[in-house]
């Protein structure tokens, strides 16, 4: 485990990302501002506490993001929110701890589990809606490795980060386990009233080179 002092710093490839981008050290901090957040959370303590007017201009912009912790290489947790409510260190604070504690699929972590996670922040763009006057085109408008995609129907709506596509890099096959995600049929993308929207991540997590 690294502790948070080395940052991966992933391949990027969103061309189009016009968001301000994050540097190193505002990547280091809310690396550790999460760490701290889980581990808080996780012993019942209040949340870490940071004085917005001593952030970094990048930190105070309203900006969505998911927290995604891995322990020994497999998934422990991933939480986050499409639209932000808040500056982003305030969202990663909070999603840090959200994904620690409300991942319906994981056991809360405990007291001392934080030091053995491995962190992953994806700070989100604004989402942007497909024009979809066919269904079946939807494959063809999705990128895979560049967009995450939301899909909503009928008061249902779930996403997939960019970073599913390395496991899932047919976009017919993403689409058909997103839907399953949503508790449709694996084809429902192919019929009527499905909307779509795609964004793009700013992604980076505490593991070195290799590892992740």
């Amino acid at each position: 485990m690294n502790g948070g002092n080395n940052v991966w710093e992933g391949d990027d490839a969103m061309s189009e990302f016009s968001a301000t981008r994050l540097g190193p050290a505002e990547r280091r901090l809310l690396l550790e501002l999460a760490r701290q957040s889980i581990i808080t959370a996780s012993e019942n303590k209040p949340l870490p506490s940071v004085d917005i007017d001593e952030m970094p201009p990048c930190l105070k912009e309203y900006r969505a993001c998911f927290v995604t912790l891995h322990k020994d290489g497999m998934l422990r947790g991933c939480t986050g929110v499409l639209v932000a409510r808040s500056p982003l260190v305030f969202e990663v604070i909070q999603t840090a701890a959200q994904t620690a504690l409300q991942d319906p699929r994981f056991l809360p972590v405990m007291p001392g589990e934080a030091d053995s996670l491995d962190i992953e922040i994806s700070v989100l763009t604004p989402t942007q809606p497909l024009i979809l006057p066919d269904p079946e085109e939807l494959p063809h408008l999705i990128r895979p490795g560049i967009d995450g995609v939301t899909l909503s129907k009928n008061a249902r709506r779930a996403t997939f980060l960019p970073q599913v596509w390395e496991r899932v890099p047919d976009p017919v096959i993403f689409l058909n386990m997103l839907c399953r995600k949503m508790g449709f049929p694996p084809n429902e993308w192919r019929f009527p009233g499905m909307s779509a929207e795609v964004y793009q991540v700013e992604q980076f997590s505490d593991q070195g080179p290799g590892q992740k």
